[in-house]
């Protein structure tokens, strides 16, 4: 069972993969402006496709975490976990009619612009910036984590070798190719994520005897558990916990880096809302397919008589497809190279994403505002270097991950809540809550993190918090093989600590069954199911905010801008007589510039003006470039100082001017603090 290593076939097959997504990067960063703009590393100059956008994003959230978290979660707990998938759906069909139309006329770069520009405030952006590189870095580590051990499952390679080929390879081709690489491999990446997953489904269904026989053992044995409608706060899956949970936090996935950036690279509104339409769907259709590998995994092993969990041949849960797909395909060369390409594919999707991501908010948020202007090739440079330094963070926090146990689902949702949580209430405080001030959200937020982690800490050293109890695991009865002669390349494997997974909601011994005990007091506390963290963090971070926020000065009606905010009266309670909801309102003005709402906006012809000009100056030198991206008021008074600037200089400052004599026009400089804003045209050539 599972004897074998790879034969040629599987080497070459994975080899391709790699090759092919270094490959496009290195054709990006020889094509095209060569990612010698920070505009194209970071965001394509604003002009990528829908199809490419809407894949990449769905990609990026399509990780080691789906391809063998997901699986092993309804291997050991059963299929429930689907429910939090509809929840997250049902917060992207949200974000689509609400979000998106907050973020895609705002044109930033980083994610973290928009709190500057609604708190006015500095600090809160970088309290955000850092949070968010700090949860990135966390969740690219556990991606790395996944094909690791997946490796060390089929063929007994070492984790840290297995981590550092998926982070080179990563590093390589988004430093080289930018955003356009990305975006690009992540097309070429989903078909071979799409074949692996199919591939398994199809010949795990045929070995197991079908479709019916497969779902049949499952139901019988208690996987098909679709609906859990315990109402403790304790219990680690609950219908309650995971759609209502996942809907409340998925909400603030469009604040999310990947998702700003390839929100704002496509040209229009209309392009970004068709991203999220495509996006929606698909994720909630590959979430489930991944699902039902952990239904056929099961089925197959329950056929088989043989649990390779409960016979220790593995310990790690995680492991069990890529087990599976050893065993089901042997003596079919190329298929189990297959799997591992697809597995490297889904991981380097990710991480490659991450690496972007994090080097956008480096260079946007951290370099940008508190240096001397610097040309932009000087600023693509960094921005490159950025994505070797996270690639290394990246690496090291995969081999802290590896010493904690559980399914890689639990794993996330448990180390990302403390920071995930209380990052979405700080978005959610700004859009939602038109009083809210920066001292509120910065308190606001901090206040979430303490909490949260206070209780996670918690349930790793309490010792009486509840622990969940798996499913009934398949037999093991016609384990014909001795334990003594199981074969090494699992040994590495078995050697992790058994402890590792003996805490609150991982616990997995087979040796003797796990009580279901409720604790009391403060182990109560501690024994939040995880799926609750985010939401928690979340309601935290809106009502210390609000509270602080008037306690210091709440942002009055008449201080407030409509451009960073979104009316839930409008958007939730649109059935109701205007009368009604003005007073809702409590006399805030949520109406946008008229501009932002029609179909082809002045925004959008004099972005398109700007990206004119951004082709004329790349013929001069980058100290011009530079100058000419200045905002539009800056530039008139320049012209008025200085009758000696460049012909090239004039042409420009005329085309914006003939633009402004509608008198008001969107500032377009590349200056954070100004994006959205709305100046006065009082100068005339």
């Amino acid at each position: 069972m599972a004897s074998r290593s790879f034969y040629l076939a599987d080497y070459i097959i994975f080899a391709i993969t790699i090759v092919l997504s270094v490959g496009i990067g290195l054709y990006h960063a020889f094509v095209g402006g060569k990612q010698k703009t920070t505009s194209e590393f970071h965001l394509g100059n604003r002009r990528m496709a829908i199809i490419p956008v809407a894949i990449s994003l769905l990609v990026s959230f399509e990780s080691s975490i789906m391809m063998l978290g997901t699986p092993a979660e309804t291997y050991v707990f059963g299929i429930q976990n689907i429910m939090g998938n509809f929840g997250w759906f049902a917060a992207n069909l949200l974000s689509i009619k609400i979000m998106v139309p907050l973020i895609h006329p705002l044109k930033i770069t980083s994610a973290y612009e928009y709190l500057e520009l609604r708190f006015n405030s500095h600090a809160v952006r970088i309290l955000g910036t850092i949070l968010g590189m700090l949860n990135y870095a966390l969740y690219m580590g556990v991606v790395l984590f996944g094909p690791a051990i997946a490796l060390e499952a089929v063929m007994g390679f070492p984790q840290f070798a297995s981590i550092i080929i998926v982070a080179i390879a990563a590093v390589i081709y988004t430093s080289l190719g930018g955003i356009k690489a990305v975006i690009w491999t992540d097309v070429f990446q989903s078909f071979v994520m799409l074949a692996g997953i199919m591939a398994i489904l199809i010949k795990g269904t045929l070995v197991s005897g079908g479709v019916k026989s497969t779902w049949t053992i499952a139901n019988e044995n208690g996987r098909l558990n679709f609906f859990v409608w315990d109402t403790d706060i304790t219990r680690r899956h609950t219908f309650w916990n995971l759609f209502f949970g996942s809907m409340i936090r998925g909400t603030g996935l469009i604040f999310n880096q990947s998702s700003v950036q390839r929100i704002c690279s496509t040209p229009t509104l209309k392009d970004a809302r068709k991203v999220m339409m495509f996006v929606s769907p698909a994720f909630l259709i590959t979430i489930a397919m991944a699902s039902f590998e952990g239904i056929v995994a099961y089925s197959y092993y329950h056929t088989l008589g043989c649990d390779p969990i409960k016979s220790k041949q593995i310990t790690n849960p995680n492991q069990i497809v890529p087990y599976m797909v050893m065993d089901i395909f042997n003596g079919l060369p190329g298929m189990p190279g297959l799997f591992m390409a697809s597995l490297f594919s889904a991981s380097l999707s990710t991480l490659s994403s991450g690496l972007s991501s994090l080097s956008a908010l480096f260079w946007q948020d951290l370099v940008k505002p508190h240096t001397k202007p610097m040309s932009e090739l000087k600023g693509t440079i960094i921005s490159k270097v950025a994505v070797i330094v996270f690639g290394i963070i990246a690496v090291c926090v995969a081999l802290l991950v590896s010493v904690i146990g559980g399914t890689l689902t639990q794993i996330t949702g448990t180390i990302l809540s403390a920071i995930g949580g209380p990052l979405t209430g700080l978005f959610l405080l700004g859009c939602f809550c038109p009083w809210a001030n920066a001292k509120g959200a910065f308190i606001g937020t901090i206040s979430g993190i303490i909490l949260i982690t206070w209780i996670t800490t918690g349930q790793y050293i309490s010792p009486n918090v509840r622990k969940a109890v798996p499913l009934p695991s398949a037999p093991i009865d016609k384990c014909y093989v001795p334990f003594t002669n199981i074969t090494s390349l699992y040994n590495a494997s078995t050697q992790m600590s058994t402890s590792a997974y003996e805490y609150h909601s991982t616990v997995f011994t087979t040796e003797s069954p796990i009580v279901d005990k409720i604790p009391s007091g403060i182990d109560y506390f501690y024994s939040i199911a995880y799926p609750w963290f985010g939401v928690i963090g979340i309601f935290t971070v809106l009502i210390v905010g609000s509270i602080f926020s008037f306690l210091t000065g709440y942002t009055k009606p008449e201080e407030s801008n409509p451009m960073y905010l979104i009316s839930i009266v409008d958007e939730l309670f649109f059935f109701l007589p205007e009368s009604v909801k003005n007073v809702m309102k409590l006399g805030y003005n949520y109406k946008k510039p008229e501009m932002y709402g029609t179909k082809e906006t002045i925004y959008d012809k004099t972005v398109y003006v700007d990206n004119e000009l951004d082709k004329q100056l790349s013929k001069n030198d980058e100290e011009t470039n530079n100058q000419m991206n200045n905002e539009n008021s800056a530039l008139l008074n320049v012209l008025e100082e200085n009758e000696h600037h460049t012909k090239l200089q004039k042409k420009s400052v005329n085309k914006v001017d003939c633009d402004s004599k509608n008198g008001r026009l969107p500032l377009l400089s590349e200056d954070s603090t100004h994006q959205g804003q709305i100046v006065v045209n009082e100068s005339k050539t």
